[in-house]
């Protein structure tokens, strides 16, 4: 058994009472949709006559929108983007959740917690129901925001639309340019995987992956633990499947 650590150990003495909501990164956090996505990017590139390896290196938590104007910009982006969207939701099926998924969903409340991707809302709607996790009250996709990831508008929308402020806002995130995204919402992030690892401005704390997090309910807030061995007894409320954040 590990020791647990509070993430809060990281944060400004001024931050340490609490977060107001949870802001997951979907591809990577909380499903695992690598070998799908490889696949959709290499097919993809295929068909157009680019370099699969290229195109994959460069795909990495981005927008299919930025990424076909940065591969391909004689493409016609909306073309390419159903192109790629129909094999990605052909792809869910193929999906699972990652470990501690379901159960860190489950011991939150509805309003607490959101699901920002850039992926657009019919391939991310497909791979949560394929994975059979519940959708979000707040689902912040590609159609959401004017600039995807690394800019910080997807978790500043997330945040506003939560009514929470981004100071109290824990970012979830595996890749750079999402860690990027949360740096510059002001917003500080849980790192997971091995492209977070180690020390980096802005990170409080890394995991391998949700099935090495805790989330206790207090009266200042939500307090995020980590760092347990791989078994946790409960599952907290069920699953609410709400609709989408207005």
């Amino acid at each position: 058994m590990v020791p647990e650590t509070d993430v809060e150990r990281g944060l400004p003495t001024q931050g340490k009472s609490g977060f107001d909501a949870i802001l997951f990164d979907l591809d990577g956090v909380l499903v695992d949709s690598l070998g799908a996505i490889e696949k959709s990017m290499r097919w993809w590139a295929m068909e157009r006559g680019l370099d699969p390896e290229d195109v994959l290196a460069r795909s990495h938590g981005r927008r299919d929108e930025d990424l076909i104007r940065e591969c391909a910009p004689s493409l016609t982006v909306e073309t390419e983007i159903k192109l790629i969207e129909d094999f990605d939701v052909q792809e869910a099926k193929t999906v699972r959740p990652l470990p501690g998924a379901r159960r860190v969903l489950r011991s939150l409340e509805a309003g607490s917690w959101a699901v920002i991707t850039s992926g657009s809302r019919r391939v991310a709607a497909a791979r949560m129901a394929g994975s059979g996790l519940p959708e979000p009250r707040c689902f912040v996709t590609a159609e959401s925001v004017r600039r995807g990831k690394p800019f910080p508008d997807g978790y500043l929308l997330a945040a506003d639309r939560l009514g929470a402020v981004p100071e109290r806002c824990l970012v979830v995130e595996d890749a750079p340019a999402g860690l990027a995204a949360a740096r510059a919402a002001g917003m500080p992030c849980l790192g997971v995987g091995a492209a977070l690892a180690g020390p980096l401005p802005g990170l409080v704390g890394q995991v391998r992956d949700l099935d090495e997090v805790r989330v206790v309910t207090g009266p200042t807030g939500l307090r995020v633990l980590t760092g347990r061995s791989r078994t946790h007894a409960g599952t907290g409320p069920r699953e609410r499947r709400p609709g989408p954040c207005p």
